[in-house]
């Protein structure tokens, strides 16, 4: 069969160019557009679903939180399995898909199912989806440092959390910004056990003053003069004296009683329970940048880099921001060290052919066959969906060196072929049918052994590259179809000894006789 293929192809060789050519176009677009990572997206199908109960003990928050959460989920379509994990104050659930589970499908479904359980749970838990991205997706990470010392550590939180933070979620396949370090700025009102207990106002009263007091209602609309004006209440607490004179209760004699009778109100941190630092230099706030599940992370970290560029500008004076993690660098280092041993490899087989074969042409053949191979690799990547990171490309470049002998040997053969025809015909000027017959021939002999050759070297690459030996493979099939063709333009194909081109050793075929199924080509059977 592969006799055949190469025949065909020899046959049809403007066609089987032409294709080459598609190829060329077709793979330089995927290699431009395919996702490029520094590392292989090794995770599963995974939705996160978090559940806050503050100030429970992680017993509590299992029973009532986590349990009815895995019992629930652990019949959504296609699940593999379900973890719950509780700590204190929150409830994580981890539901792992089967790998061929769609992940927004996956999210679709754990939603359904999200909506039929929360009436199980306590009053005020509220489950919720994390964002749709992986371990992986952390691209970018950064910090925001004042350096006049202007800005305390909540000033600059604040600013992240409500004018970084919503600016680069806007930048396309960022998934999330989750904010780290700094002081989350609080209301406080600490309570006097001891004052409640003179007045009579219990905690749950307290709670209940603060929410009516902190809300604004609207009351239809007054007709005047024929106007309409809209009726509401504004009561939203916005300082300290709003808080502390927030109306708990009247005395006996019809005192009012106040937050401030019974509290101290205050301003303040929240509780941290971990801290970000930079480079031993003090406290700072930041942020993680993390970008959606399957997308092209050198596109993401530009597109972050440029929008924080934009708002530097809006930034208070004295505030900058410091990358601390960019991923970029790492990929361009991946793809840097591809395009050098891509150049490295091109180099060596043209030395290796004009070395042996003394003919710089013959080296063409391999060469311009790589470059087909490796974007016919990066069209299959494309397509299936797979990122080009470090392993991909590693793998790629130790395809090609896998490849080339492949090439070296179809071209060497065509070469001893050609050459024992001059020998055998020392004063005959061989034809252009005679040329193609004896490629052909030569192609014929190797190809099989050299396809089957590197098909055993892409089934070794299956369990180390996971799925990712597409350039052995796509390069077994131009062995037979792009380096047959081509050798008839690249290649050395002498006339005869006397053309000043070309002269054989004595000894190249000493002890060889001809078959007779290539007699009339003057083709020495090989021993």
């Amino acid at each position: 069969m592969i006799a055949r293929i190469i025949r065909a192809s020899i046959a049809n060789r403007f066609w089987v160019l032409l294709a080459a050519v598609a190829i060329l176009i077709f793979g330089a677009r995927a290699a431009l557009t395919v996702p490029v990572d520094f590392l292989p997206e090794l995770g599963e199908t995974q939705v996160i679903i978090r559940a806050p109960f503050p100030g429970k003990s992680p017993q509590l928050i299992e029973d009532q939180v986590t349990y009815p959460l895995t019992t629930a989920l652990l019949s959504v379509p296609g699940v593999k399995t379900v973890r719950g994990y509780s700590f204190f104050g929150d409830s994580f659930v981890y539901v792992i898909f089967q790998d061929d589970v769609d992940l927004y499908w996956a999210r679709s479904r754990v939603l359904e199912y999200l909506s039929q359980v929360q009436s199980r749970l306590p009053q005020g838990v509220r489950a919720e989806l994390g964002p749709d991205g992986t371990g992986l997706g952390w691209v970018y990470e950064y910090a925001l440092v004042d350096r006049t010392g202007q800005h305390d550590l909540s000033q600059l939180r604040a600013l992240n959390d409500w004018f970084l933070k919503y600016e680069l979620k806007t930048v396309p396949n960022v998934a999330e910004v989750a904010s780290i370090g700094g002081m989350v700025r609080q209301y406080q009102v600490v309570l006097d056990p001891d004052k409640l207990r003179v007045f009579g106002i219990s905690h749950a009263k307290v709670l209940e003053a603060l929410g009516k007091a902190n809300q604004e209602t609207g009351g239809s609309v007054v007709e005047m003069a024929e106007t309409e004006y809209m009726v509401r209440s504004r009561g939203y607490l916005r300082t300290l004296e709003d808080f502390r004179s927030v109306l708990l209760s009247t005395s006996g004699a019809g005192t009012p009683i106040t937050l401030r009778d019974v509290a101290t109100v205050r301003l303040g941190p929240e509780m941290r329970r971990g801290i970000a630092e930079l480079n031993g230099q003090g406290e700072v706030a930041g942020g993680v940048v993390v970008m959606r599940s399957g997308k092209n992370a050198l596109e993401t970290i530009e597109g972050v880099r440029e929008r924080l560029e934009t708002l530097k500008g809006s930034l208070p004076k004295g505030v900058e921001v410091v990358p601390t993690y960019d991923r970029s660098n790492l990929i361009n280092a991946a793809i840097h060290n591809l395009s050098s041993k891509l150049v490295e490899e091109f180099i060596a087989v043209a030395a290796v052919c004009a070395l042996f074969l003394f003919h710089f042409r013959s080296s063409l053949v391999a060469i311009v066959s790589l470059p087909v191979a490796v974007l016919t690799a990066f069209i299959v990547m494309r397509y299936q969906g797979i990122n080009a990171n470090v392993m991909s490309l590693a793998g790629i470049a130790i395809a090609i060196g896998a490849a080339t002998d492949a090439s070296v040997v179809l071209v060497e053969s065509a070469h001893k072929h050609l050459e024992a025809y001059a020998h055998a015909h020392p004063n005959r000027k061989i034809t252009d049918k005679e040329r193609w017959e004896i490629v052909t021939a030569a192609s014929v002999e190797v190809g099989p052994a050299l396809f089957f050759s590197l098909l055993i070297v892409a089934l070794s690459f299956i369990p180390v590259f996971a799925l990712q030996g597409e350039e052995v493979v796509c390069r077994a099939g131009l062995h037979q179809d792009v380096c047959p063709s081509s050798s008839r333009w690249l290649s050395r194909y002498p006339g005869s000894c006397a053309n000043g081109l070309f002269h054989p050793r004595a000894d190249t075929h000493r002890g060889v006789e001809p078959c007779q199924s290539r007699a009339h080509l003057g083709i020495p059977a090989t021993t």
